[in-house]
């Protein structure tokens, strides 16, 4: 009983101290200067990511991203979500909904060493939970490509 009340602590501790970095996490200032995919439109209605989106990758990531590999420490994505408006029929961007941050860390040993933040239009702190909001997805449609789900096509 000990094993598993320890076990349990630990989780939680790990769990805190992954929310009390993304909550101290910060949006890059220059990050709309970085490498930007093509507008992307997502659709399903119950995804998160329901919306307009361009990615931004910054240098460091970058050469990884090309080749679909492992990522260095420190290197940076940033998605920006925009509503879907209807116009005539096909859909355009709307308001800005979103900006999520994802930073290589190992530290981050919850989340597969990588830093999840999610802010509001404004660029506060939105408090998504990174380990549900974030993490459990791209373990599931990234575990392969170190836990980044878009692909260097989507800038082409």
């Amino acid at each position: 009983m000990k094993r598993i009340a320890s076990a349990a602590a630990a989780v939680l501790l790990a769990v805190a101290a992954v929310a009390s970095a993304a909550g101290k996490a910060s949006l890059p200032k220059d990050y709309e200067r970085w490498e930007k995919s093509r507008e992307k439109v997502i659709s399903d209605k119950s995804s998160l990511f329901y919306g307009i989106h361009h990615i931004y990758v910054d240098r460091k990531a970058l050469p990884a991203y090309r080749a679909g590999g492992k990522y260095p420490e420190g290197a940076r994505f940033v998605v920006v979500n925009y509503s879907i408006r209807d116009e005539g029929g096909k859909p355009v961007r709307g308001k800005k909904s979103m900006v999520v941050l994802m930073k290589k860390d190992r530290k981050q040993t919850a989340t597969g060493g990588w830093l999840f933040a999610g802010f509001t239009p404004e660029g506060k702190p939105s408090g998504i939970d990174p380990v549900k909001n974030c993490f459990e997805c791209h373990l599931k449609e990234a575990k392969t490509t170190d836990l980044v789900i878009s692909r260097y096509a989507d800038f082409k």
